[in-house]
């Protein structure tokens, strides 16, 4: 008999979205209340299986007696709290800070991005052709991920992954300030040089393709990437007995990437190096 565990019974809030009434367990943020509450509200830098940063401020909302606007993807929801999520100082918001990540870096990789600048009306190109862009050629030190900063918005979302809150490997970080300031390893170096273990758990949690698996980047280059005629199989890694969860991404017959479920409860998104990149050997027909 399989017993499957409830938890702690959470005591249910009771407040309002958009004039319309929701419950939410307490510890819920207002992105959680949203999401359950069929409300849309965009966001890049947060992701499931990290604590919120903060960082990309799309997902701002307008709360009844706050002086600003509060990120939805960390503000827990209150009882009696009154939430607007699509005001016209929100919209505004959104639609000016798509337009500053829009005319620094390449979203081009970014999913659902291209759909917000065209909902908030965002226009990049009003900053003229002077405006400073990061600008910077893919790293290609290794053969298993590539790292382009030019898609990078500085989400950190990598630099938790590596650290404390997954890997604890610590090789990655932020270095440099104000616009130099820069996602990279120990002294900017090679990727080869650094302590990284290739556990891929960044390019996992990456929302922009800034990191990307090496197979995925030269088939976007050579113009053969495409997404709609890939199959996902989730099956357990054969590597070891711990039960990692792999879904594979099929194309054309062949393995071109592996992600991980985030709702499975052995690896919540995280793999090794064996998990993530060891599927060469599955389709070696020689």
């Amino acid at each position: 008999m399989t017993v499957t565990s409830l938890g702690i019974p959470r005591r249910l809030l009771e407040f309002t979205i958009d004039g319309d009434p929701v419950r939410a367990p307490e510890g819920s943020t207002i992105l959680d209340a949203c999401r359950s509450a069929g409300k849309d509200v965009p966001t890049l830098c947060q992701g499931d299986t990290l604590t919120p940063k903060n960082a990309c401020r799309v997902c701002v909302v307008e709360v009844e007696g706050a002086r600003t606007l509060v990120p939805a993807c960390s503000r827990k929801a209150e009882a009696g709290m009154e939430v607007r999520t699509d005001t016209e100082r929100a919209r505004h918001s959104r639609k000016v800070v798509l337009e500053l990540l829009a005319s620094s870096v390449d979203l081009s990789t970014t999913p659902e991005v291209a759909g917000w600048l065209k909902e908030y009306e965002a226009k990049p190109d009003r900053f003229g052709p002077d405006a400073a862009r990061v600008d910077e050629q893919p790293r290609i030190d290794n053969d298993l991920y590539v790292r382009d900063y030019d898609k990078c918005i500085l989400c950190y979302k990598c630099v938790d992954a590596c650290g404390d809150q997954w890997q604890n490997t610590f090789a990655i970080s932020v270095v440099g300030r104000g616009f130099d300031a820069r996602i990279a390893v120990e002294h900017d170096g090679p990727l080869t040089d650094s302590a990284c273990v290739y556990c891929g758990n960044c390019i996992e949690v990456c929302p922009t393709g800034a990191l990307s698996f090496k197979s995925e980047f030269d088939m976007r280059a050579a113009g053969t990437w495409d997404e709609s005629a890939q199959t996902e199989t989730t099956t357990v890694c054969a590597y070891c007995g711990v039960g990692c969860n792999l879904t594979l991404h099929v194309q054309d017959n062949e393995i071109v990437k592996v992600t991980s479920p985030h709702d499975n409860p052995v690896t919540h998104g995280n793999l090794c190096i064996k998990g993530r990149f060891g599927y060469q050997h599955v389709q070696n027909r020689d």
